[in-house]
């Protein structure tokens, strides 16, 4: 028997951000997340400089948790914690620490993959937002990953459809790059979005068959169409910023709807969940919220703050394992790749 309060703390270090969250049950207590801004002027994540920060947050963004939750070490019920996919010396610090703070306490430890999560944060009971309902597809879009998956329950997810080169959200930043705006360039784009017409320059679509996508091919033909027109008119770039932006954006909401309708198509299922880093973006939410009038969708689109990185999601996974006995031993590693 499980008891009726279970309480889960969570730790999440997958690539630069430090979070942990406390969990009653399904519901959030506190989501702490810090971000290490060092990478700024690298204009990327370096994997050596983004452990050793982990490795100075870890102590202080567990122990915000836990106060903002009002619940104390001793009251925890198990330790859930990112396993992969992921920066292994990230990975390693929220490992490490999970193991030694599970043993310390004598509690359970449990592994939890970093995309089950972001699929499952829909699974959070948060006031105005609605849970999906088994089976429902899945589009989880971020930095690394472009997928459709068919989620039939809580353990048995299969992906149908991913990227065959880059994931969305490297076609975003490397956008941003060719622009010349800072890192993280992705959220700029759609800033600048708003203001621009998406039909202004259009882009060829890749033709891939089936589900999977690719984005390489869209990536060079911007870097080409960027480079031709400033060669042209040195001051292209900021007099067109807006419009570049919103074509850009706008070609590739057009890619992902167009694999979802083909997947709805071939799975006749219409509930749709977006996840991942990318589904922060208000085009490619907005696109699918109108999905739900154009198409018949049913679609879920999380609360913000569950969209990028954070330790609350992997404690709603945290929360199902336990309840369902899926308990990690003190041998479990680390995986930068890990099987779906």
């Amino acid at each position: 028997m499980h008891p009726e309060e279970v309480f889960i703390l969570a730790i999440e270090s997958s690539c630069d951000d430090t979070a942990a969250a406390v969990l009653r049950n399904d519901v959030v207590l506190s989501n702490v997340v810090a971000r290490q801004s060092i990478h700024e002027e690298y204009g990327g994540v370096v994997p050596e400089l983004a452990s050793r920060a982990h490795q100075q947050n870890i102590v202080p963004v567990i122990d915000v948790a836990l106060k903002k939750a009002n619940v104390t070490k001793n009251q925890l019920s198990a330790i859930a914690f990112t396993q992969g996919p992921g920066l292994m010396g990230s990975l390693l610090v929220g490992t490490s620490f999970a193991k030694s703070l599970a043993m310390a306490l004598n509690i359970p430890l449990i592994a939890v993959n970093h995309m089950h999560a972001h699929i499952l944060a829909h699974f959070i009971d948060e006031e105005g937002f609605d849970k999906p309902e088994f089976p429902f597809l899945a589009l989880t879009i971020s930095g690394g990953h472009t997928q459709i998956v068919k989620v039939n329950d809580f353990f048995n997810m299969e992906i149908i459809g991913e990227t065959t080169d880059d994931a969305v959200g490297e076609a975003f930043d490397k956008t941003a790059k060719i622009l010349g705006f800072p890192y993280p360039g992705g959220p700029l784009i759609d800033q600048f979005a708003k203001e621009g017409n998406p039909k202004k320059y259009p882009f060829t679509k890749p033709k891939i068959p089936g589900l999977n996508f690719s984005f390489s091919g869209l990536k060079t033909q911007i870097l080409y169409f960027v480079q031709k027109n400033v060669h042209e008119n040195p001051n292209f770039i900021e007099e067109n910023k807006a419009d570049i932006c919103a074509s850009v954006q706008h070609t590739i909401i057009e890619i992902l709807m167009d694999k979802l309708k083909l997947a709805v198509a071939e799975t006749g299922i219409n509930q749709i969940a977006i996840g991942g880093g990318v589904s922060a973006n208000s085009g490619i939410r907005q696109t699918l919220k109108d999905a739900e009038s154009k198409y018949g969708w049913k679609t879920f689109v999380p609360k913000f703050e569950y969209t990028t990185d954070n330790a609350a999601m992997i404690g709603i996974v945290g929360y199902q394992k336990y309840l369902h006995d899926k308990f990690s031993d003190a041998n479990v590693v680390s995986k930068a790749r890990i099987e779906f």
